[in-house]
């Protein structure tokens, strides 16, 4: 008897924990009762229990697997009956895992296997007795099917997760080292789906539901989202269930939806609320994916949208809309539109042909008309202005539209030869002479420069150049530049621009002009040492023929003081520069008369020919045109 103790203390362990008992030494004393000797508990106390490391696991007690199964069957029955459970959990977890030790595993995974499918069997029944017959279009029964599937699956996920965590020995030994085993949780999962969810009619009704709820939002209406929700994780969780039987109606009927929708409202909205749509139903469509739709459908589903709203009707839109949006710089909508066209193949493409056409018609209907020449280059600019701020802030500064609206310029300014350039020069002639109050130096500035950009685009820059030159001279001889720094930055972006060669005459001109002071100071002071300086204060400018544009000398009658003048001047500049010849330029020449009449002084400034006119009347009152013509020589 003194021996038993120490033969049984392990069997004792284990029939102790089966029982909630965990202290070792109650285990002993019960062990030895077992026995039966009665001083079991003296022998426990007075000796020293040891447990010797057997070479060969002692077997379980009679019947001890089959009464352990019968203890977790009533459990796993508990829980999916959803009534309490009579066992502890600790004491159901160690008894799987006991069962575990002593190789039983197998069998024991068969069993509860069995158990849950045979449960699993059985929810099918209640599904089968609903009325099937009903019209997909019976919202309320459609409702009432899914709220009792979602009640049927989340029911079943609870219970699997409550028996896995019994279970979760067999799960992490025996089913993991076995690779072709389901885990308890994927066996669950494949259980609901071949037993619930693959009965076609089941699957039908949860699914035209599904579809009908998803239309009904669609629509405006307010859904359970949550329901979807937890319907369409289930689906997902069922593996192919999704995208096999779902999924592919879904997208189906998406198109479906969608290509009638935007046929519909292509006749019935205009191109801005049309795209305000588009833009919504891809919010709401990417909000779907978001809230209830399995990530993997995103995708499909905006390619579907895009395909069907905006695809099948780019041209339309555009031939529709576009003309519109950029007459009345419509800016929200057209940074909608490339937003919207961006998302489609193609997209991008076909809004840069029209845009390109835009700017060519309108581009032409400023150039070749006569009648606007007068504002030609302002609505130029004004137009440029416009496509680039579209650019900027419409296109995301698009170097495919910069590079387009470019050629585009080049295009249409280019339909008219010669006019655009004669104008842009004249126009910035307006700009550089005296008396342009409009505006400030560096206004002034970035109306030179934007002013090149349109200078870039026209081909006949020689006949920019011939009239700059022109208007340059006529500036720089009369003194009616505005500003001697922006003759020389507008001088400086042309060479820039075009090259030395373009320039070098140009800067020959302001060379002139520079020497010429340096003449007159030397004049001054020559006239100084004449005993009859005169009445007149000559000014001469010294102009390099080259350099200047080409003036028909005309021979007109001075009066004796001006020739005098004249040739005193002559006489100076050849004594000092031999060998040269001077041609005098009388359309060039201009001057400042004084006045006096009965109310005061008055001072003319004048041409040449003008004063030789006025300077008549000091001789009489009343002259004829021919006495005029013949007087003057003009």
């Amino acid at each position: 008897m003194a021996d038993e103790p120490q033969k049984k203390p392990h069997l004792s362990a284990l029939v102790g924990h089966t029982n909630g008992l965990t202290k070792p030494a109650s285990l002993a004393a019960a062990a030895t009762r077992a026995g039966g000797g009665g001083g079991g508990s003296a022998t426990a106390s007075s000796k020293k229990l040891v447990i010797k490391n057997f070479r060969e696991r002692p077997k379980l007690p009679d019947n001890y697997t089959q009464d352990t199964w019968q203890k977790l069957h009533e459990a796993v029955g508990a829980i999916q009956s959803s009534i309490s459970i009579k066992y502890n959990l600790e004491e159901l977890y160690q008894a799987v895992e006991n069962l575990c030790s002593y190789k039983v595993s197998a069998t024991l995974y068969k069993q509860l296997r069995q158990v849950c499918e045979d449960h699993v069997k059985a929810q099918i029944l209640q599904f089968r007795e609903y009325p099937f017959l009903v019209h997909r279009n019976d919202s309320l029964d459609s409702l009432l099917f899914l709220k009792k599937i979602n009640k049927c699956w989340q029911d079943h996920c609870r219970q699997m997760i409550m028996i896995r965590s019994i279970f979760l020995f067999l799960d992490r030994t025996y089913v993991l080292q076995n690779s072709m085993l389901p885990s308890i949780w994927d066996m669950g999962l494949e259980l609901f789906r071949n037993h619930v969810i693959s009965d076609k009619q089941v699957q039908n009704k949860t699914i035209d539901g599904i579809l009908l709820l998803i239309e009904r939002e669609r629509n405006g209406e307010a859904v359970d989202r949550s329901l979807l929700r937890s319907l369409l994780s289930m689906l997902s969780d069922l593996q192919q269930v999704y995208k096999e039987s779902f999924e592919q109606r879904f997208l189906e009927e998406t198109n479906c939806l969608y290509a009638a929708e935007g046929q519909r409202l292509m006749q019935e909205r205009e191109v801005p609320e049309y795209l305000h749509h588009v833009s919504k139903r891809l919010e709401e469509e990417g909000d779907r994916v978001i809230t209830y739709l399995d990530h993997s459908t995103q995708k499909p589903l905006i390619a579907c949208v895009e395909k069907q709203l905006l695809g099948e009707h780019l041209s339309a839109i555009l031939q529709k809309g576009l003309d519109n949006l950029l007459d009345e710089n419509r800016i929200s909508d057209l940074t909608q539109m490339y937003q919207l066209f961006s998302r489609v193949k193609g997209g991008q493409q076909i809004l840069l042909q029209h845009w390109s056409e835009y700017i060519k018609n309108f581009g032409t209907t400023i150039v070749v008309n006569p009648e606007k020449d007068k504002d030609m280059v302002q609505e130029l600019l004004d137009f440029k202005d416009k496509v680039d701020h579209i650019i900027e802030v419409c296109f995301q500064k698009n170097e495919k539209f910069i590079n387009l609206m470019k050629e585009s310029f080049e295009t249409f300014i280019n339909k008219r030869p010669n006019k655009p350039a004669e104008l842009i020069a004249k126009y910035v002639d307006s700009k550089l002479r005296a008396g342009n109050k409009e505006a400030t130096d560096e206004e002034l500035e970035r109306i030179l420069d934007k002013i090149m950009i349109i200078f870039r685009f026209i081909h006949g820059k020689d006949v920019f150049e011939a009239f700059y030159k022109k208007d340059l001279a006529k500036r720089l001889l009369v003194g009616k530049s505005a500003s001697v720094d922006a003759e020389k930055s507008m001088l400086s972006k042309l060479k820039h621009e075009c090259g030395a060669a373009f320039t070098s005459k140009l800067e020959g001109m302001f060379k002139d002009m520079e020497l010429s002071k340096d003449v007159m100071v030397q004049f001054k002071q020559y006239m100084q040492n004449q005993s009859d300086p005169g009445n007149i204060d000559l000014t001469v400018n010294i102009l390099t023929m080259g350099y200047w544009p080409t003036y028909t000398p005309m021979e007109v009658h001075l009066n004796s003081e001006m020739i005098k003048l004249q040739e005193v001047f002559k006489t100076f500049y050849l004594g000092k520069h031999s060998g040269r010849k001077l041609q005098w330029q009388t359309t060039l020449g201009h001057a400042v008369l004084k006045a006096e009449f009965k109310e005061g002084k008055k001072e003319f400034q004048v041409s040449l020919f003008q004063t030789l006119v006025l300077l008549m009347f000091n001789e009489g009152d009343e002259f004829s045109f021919e006495e005029i013509k013949m007087a003057t020589g003009v």
